[in-house]
C-alpha cells in the first residue's frame, strides 16, 4: 500500500509538508495542498485513522445511535443521512441499542466519546440524564423523531399526520375505526405511537365519535404483529369497518389477515397505513407520506452546519401527506 513518502515523492515536497496538507494544518499554501491531494488520489493513499485525529483533533467520523438497524424505517434514514456524509468526506459509525440493557451500556460507557466528531440519534426519548451525558461530549448532536432541550431534532407532526388519516376514514363515513399501534408503555419509551394515538382520538372526536379501547390492539410495527392485531380485531363480535395503522408495515400484515379471511378490501374492510414504505404502492395502500429518507438528509446537513460553525439548536418539522390509494372507501352503509 502506498504511504505518506510516496505521496511526498510524488507531490515532489517533503514527508512533514505531505502530512501537514493532508491533516488540513495551517502553514501549508493552497498550491502546495491540491498538489499533495492529487497526488494521494493518484496513489489511492489513505490518511491514518489515529494520526489524523491525534494532529487534528477530527475523526472524520459520525455516530449514529439506532434502536433497531434492520427495520426499513431506520435503515432509511441512515441511508438518507449516509448520502449526506459521504460526499462531506464522513464515515458513519452505526451504534445499534435494541434493548434497555445495551442502551443503558452505550450511555454510561459513551463509546463515541473521542471517536466521532457529531452524533445522529433516531427517535430515542432522551431522559435529562441521557441528553446530558450527550452534551458533554461537546460535540453537534441531532435527533431524528424526537426532541430534547438544546439539542436539534428532525421530525414531522405525528399527530397531526395520525389526525389527517383518520378523518379520511371518517369522511369515507366509517364510524367504527380500529387501530393497530404499539404496546403500552412502548419500548424504549417511544413517544412516536403515543402521538399518532393522539392524532387517532382528535379526529374521531372531530366527527362525534366515542372511542372504543376495544378496538385498538397492538401491532409492534411489524408486519407479523399486525397481521395478529387485525386477526384479534376480527374476531370481535362487532369488529371495525375501517382500520388505521401506524406504520404501514403493520397494515401490510393486517391486510394478509383479511386476505386470509376473504374480506373484500374495501368493501369489507378500508385499511390505511403511515410511511408510504416503498411496497405501499405495489399493494395499492391508501397511507399517509413522511419523509424518511430527506429526514436522513436533513439530519445530517444539521450535523455539518454546526461542525461548521457555531449554530443554534434547530427543530426542523418536514411535511406530511395523505396518499389515497385503493385499500379505503366508503363505508358498506354506503355503498
Amino acid at each position: 500500500m502506498p504511504s505518506i513518502r510516496d505521496v511526498a515523492r510524488q507531490a515532489q515536497v517533503s514527508t512533514a509538508t505531505a502530512s501537514r496538507a493532508l491533516r488540513g494544518l495551517p502553514s501549508v499554501t493552497a498550491e502546495t495542498r491540491a498538489r499533495v491531494e492529487r497526488a494521494a488520489a493518484e496513489l489511492d493513499y489513505v490518511i491514518p485513522f489515529n494520526a489524523s485525529s491525534l494532529a487534528s483533533g477530527r475523526t472524520n467520523s459520525v455516530g449514529i445511535v439506532v434502536p433497531f438497524v434492520s427495520r426499513w424505517f431506520f435503515g432509511t434514514v441512515i441511508a438518507g443521512a449516509e448520502t449526506v456524509l459521504r460526499e462531506a468526506g464522513l464515515d458513519l459509525v452505526v451504534y445499534g441499542v435494541p434493548d434497555a440493557p445495551s442502551r443503558a451500556r452505550f450511555f454510561g460507557r459513551m463509546p463515541v466519546r473521542r471517536r466521532v466528531d457529531a452524533v445522529l440519534v433516531l427517535c430515542l426519548p432522551l431522559t435529562p440524564w441521557e441528553a446530558d451525558a450527550l452534551r458533554a461530549l461537546r460535540v453537534p448532536v441531532v435527533i431524528v423523531g424526537s426532541t430534547a432541550e438544546g439539542i436539534s431534532s428532525v421530525r414531522i407532526d405525528d399527530p397531526a399526520a395520525a389526525t389527517a388519516a383518520v378523518r379520511h376514514l371518517t369522511e369515507l363515513g366509517h364510524r367504527r375505526i380500529g387501530l393497530i399501534g404499539e404496546t403500552d408503555p412502548p419500548p424504549h419509551g417511544f413517544t412516536t405511537p403515543g402521538l399518532r394515538r393522539h392524532g387517532y382520538l382528535r379526529a374521531l372526536a372531530e366527527a362525534g365519535i366515542e372511542p372504543d379501547r376495544a378496538l385498538e390492539a397492538a401491532g409492534c410495527f411489524t408486519a407479523s404483529d399486525g397481521e395478529a392485531a387485525m386477526q384479534r380485531l376480527l374476531a370481535q363480535k362487532n369488529p371495525p369497518s375501517a382500520v388505521f395503522a401506524m406504520s404501514d408495515e403493520m397494515a401490510f400484515g393486517a391486510l394478509r389477515a383479511l386476505h386470509r379471511a376473504r374480506i373484500d378490501v374495501p368493501a369489507g374492510m378500508s385499511v390505511i397505513g403511515f410511511d408510504d414504505h416503498e411496497l405501499a404502492a405495489a399493494l395499492d395502500l391508501s397511507t399517509i407520506a413522511q419523509p424518511v429518507f430527506a429526514q436522513g438528509e436533513q439530519a445530517a446537513r444539521l450535523l455539518l452546519d454546526q461542525l461548521q460553525r457555531e449554530a443554534p439548536p434547530a427543530d426542523v418539522v418536514l411535511p406530511t401527506e395523505l396518499i389515497r390509494r385503493g385499500s379505503t372507501g366508503p363505508a358498506a352503509s354506503l355503498n
